[in-house]
């Protein structure tokens, strides 16, 4: 399986330089053929194949205005035009949005492949450069002389950080004992997460306690003279306050799901689709009765969440350990379904955190129930595999059959008549 350690670098004058013009021909490469791209196919109606942009760069190191292209290692440009044909092909396959052109002002980054780079007694020596590039280790059962990395990443922050990683191709671990638990999921935004158990895991709202430091900073920066270095400095402050919010949000969910997996042998969550929950909260879906602050207010909390982050580590942690992620269908009626009796109510208001069943009168948090009915569906799909006792789970999908609808909870009709279907 791979894997990737990532630790951060402390390159000399030298090599900062030197990598510096690496990011440069990689953004070059990447926007020329970017460009040329969208004309072949804006005027002539075709597509440009790899090979192709591969024999256009080499043209273009020959011409007296791109010949600074041979300078650096050849390796980066070829990854840049590999990762550009992946990423076409990702957007014809309806995967990804259509490729943007790169700035200096976003992260920059240059891929190196096995002849691009040396690695010998925990000492990495890149191409075209004379020294090792030192970095700092941070995995003690790990050692560092005897990794053989397949791939190397230097990459470089908007706040100046620099960065090392590397992918290699490691043996699966052994998968953890069996606990004989199952546990269901249920994400929200005044609480990251609610389990059915009836754990709850606070959501700290790492960006809204950031957010007037930011506004200052901001204001700051739009007084600076542009290409100043004031302006500078007062980019990196945002740089550096977005990352440390990053770093606590990726931080959270990584403790959280590592217990998860830990403790549990069946995960069960629901089919969030977070793209159209942010659509909706941001107003490109039409909810009266909120005004536009209330909107983007709701569209960043949705985003400080991290649910796809938080899904993404569930499924590559329940791979690697030997657990099961089960993904129940978004349509299914998590929160107005009574976890007791199996009532369902015709109508939820999101406001409405506690009810009564009307058929065996159980008063229910909402989020609770909405969690042991996860738990009952998830348990309906694995039935046949697991035998984790007895549990109602009429009326459940599994996520992969399921119709390609835009929500998020389905709960309320009022909402769910206004989101678009993709």
């Amino acid at each position: 399986m791979r894997m990737a350690y990532k630790c951060r670098a402390y390159p000399d004058p030298e090599q900062a330089a030197l990598l510096a013009r690496t990011f440069g021909c990689v953004r070059v490469v990447w926007n020329k053929t970017l460009a040329e791209r969208s004309r072949a196919w804006r005027v002539e109606r075709r597509r440009v194949s790899y090979k192709e942009t591969d024999a256009a760069l080499t043209a273009w190191k020959m011409t007296p205005d791109l010949a600074f292209l041979a300078e650096v290692s050849s390796v980066p440009l070829q990854q840049t035009l590999r990762h550009q044909h992946a990423a076409f092909q990702n957007f014809f396959a309806g995967r990804a949005r259509y490729p943007r052109f790169k700035t200096r002002a976003s992260r920059q980054s240059a891929h190196f492949t096995r002849s691009a780079f040396r690695m010998r007694g925990g000492e990495l020596t890149l191409a075209k450069a004379s020294a090792p590039l030192r970095f700092v280790w941070s995995w003690d059962q790990v050692d560092v002389a005897a990794l053989k990395p397949t791939m190397v990443i230097v990459s470089r922050d908007g706040d100046g950080r620099w960065y090392v990683t590397f992918a290699v191709d490691a043996d699966a671990p052994e998968p953890l004992p069996a606990g004989r638990r199952a546990i269901g999921i249920d994400l929200g935004v005044k609480e990251l997460a609610v389990t059915s158990d009836g754990e709850r895991i606070a959501n700290p709202r790492h960006l809204k306690r950031k957010a007037e430091n930011l506004a200052r900073y901001q204001r700051r920066m739009g007084r600076c003279r542009k290409g100043s270095k004031n302006r500078a400095k007062a980019k990196a402050k945002i740089c550096r306050a977005h990352r440390k919010v990053r770093a606590a949000r990726a931080d959270l969910l990584h403790r959280t799901t590592t217990h998860l997996v830990r403790d549990h042998d069946v995960i069960v969550i629901e089919d969030l689709n977070v793209k159209g929950a942010m659509a909706a909260a941001s107003g490109t879906v039409d909810q009266p009765g909120r005004n536009v602050a209330q909107k983007r207010g709701l569209n960043r909390a949705i985003a400080d969440c991290g649910w796809g982050e938080f899904r993404r580590q569930l499924e590559y942690k329940c791979e690697r350990h030997g657990r099961r992620l089960v993904v129940i269908d978004r349509w299914h009626p998590s929160s107005k379904k009574c976890s007791v009796c199996g009532h369902t109510l015709a109508e939820l208001s999101l406001s409405t955190r506690h009810w009564s069943c009307p058929g065996c009168r159980t008063r229910h948090d909402r989020d609770h129930n909405a969690a042991k009915n996860i738990l009952a569906a998830g348990l309906a799909v694995v039935r046949g595999d697991v035998a984790f006792g007895d549990a109602c789970g009429a009326d459940v999908r599994h996520s992969e059959p399921s119709r390609v609808r835009s929500a998020v909870k389905q709960e309320a009709s009022s909402v769910r008549k206004r989101i678009p279907a993709l």
